[in-house]
């Protein structure tokens, strides 16, 4: 038996796929959530199985609708690597680009990109700021060109290299007890109030990690979304926050925060930019690539 499946059904059915939700995948593709439906149906019809199952408000892949996902990955791939010859054929001028970014990067990351406008005016670039746990589920799903990163998670099926270092501080209001001191150790963080950044950030993980290597234990914490959001917490003295050092350069030549002397800080990651495994650079995106690694060093 044959199956008739078209390549707009396997868009939407990503799309839905990746929401696990019909009202959002309509935004995404931007068409009615009636149409949708009917495409999933269509699909659903043309396999012989369920590709979803609700339980409850909410839609779940069923076994057939991960092995559809899979290959609808697979396909989309294809096209786009199709897609990419022919815009190299054109020239990198004529060529997209989508780059999927870590917040903390995007204090820099929006000024090469603007650079990179510049010398290739005629790129169309998509952009996508997001934190570290979303950037990896785009990355599965194959819908970046390229990454910018804090170091890549050693399970996720990436080529990645490092273009920049990024500090790890301790930021505080500069009428905060400990501005003073210096050399503080870091156990004298414990009982101390932080404002933290939500779960899936990376900054966030590097905090926990650190503070359980030594067994330091904040007081009650402020959850925030956002470093614009964590600056201004802690120039309000709402607590003390770990960023990256090049996020709060305006803030510390103004006085409005400082950094803490203590003892293991900065803690020294690096910015990566990384693209899926075997993945296809399209001219437009080999070009970026190497446009970050020069403007880097």
């Amino acid at each position: 038996m044959s199956m008739h499946i078209t390549i707009r059904q396997l868009q939407v059915f990503g799309s839905v796929a990746k929401h696990l939700s019909y009202t959002r995948a309509a935004e995404e593709l931007h068409l009615t959530q009636p149409a949708v439906s009917m495409q999933i149906k269509q699909l659903e019809k043309s396999v012989g199985l369920n590709l979803f199952e609700q339980i409850g408000k909410k839609i779940y892949l069923t076994e057939a609708g991960s092995v559809v996902l899979e290959h609808a990955i697979s396909i989309t791939s294809k096209l786009k690597s199709i897609e990419n010859d022919l815009e190299q054929l054109k020239g990198i001028d004529g060529g997209r680009l989508t780059v999927c970014i870590a917040s903390t990067v995007n204090y820099f990351a929006t000024r090469l990109i603007s650079r990179f406008s510049q010398a290739y005016p005629s790129v169309q670039i998509s952009l996508d700021v997001t934190n570290r746990h979303d950037l990896l589920k785009r990355l599965d799903t194959n819908e970046p060109d390229l990454v910018l990163m804090g170091r890549p998670p050693s399970s996720a099926d990436l080529t990645s290299t490092a273009f920049m270092d990024n500090p790890l501080v301790i930021i505080a209001n500069p009428h905060h007890p400990l501005a003073s001191e210096s050399n503080i150790p870091i156990q004298r963080l414990t009982g101390e109030k932080f404002v933290l950044r939500e779960q899936g950030s990376g900054t966030r993980s590097a905090m926990e990690e650190i503070f359980e290597k030594h067994h330091v234990k904040p007081s009650v914490s402020t959850q925030l979304s956002g470093n614009e959001s964590i600056k201004q917490a802690v120039e309000a003295g709402l607590g003390l926050a770990l960023v990256s050092f090049h996020t709060v350069d305006l803030e510390l030549k103004a006085n409005r925060l400082i950094t803490l002397d203590i003892q293991h800080f900065p803690i020294l990651k690096k910015w990566h930019i990384g693209h899926r495994s075997g993945k296809h650079l399209s001219a437009t995106a080999q070009a970026f690539w190497d446009f970050v690694l020069e403007e880097s060093n």
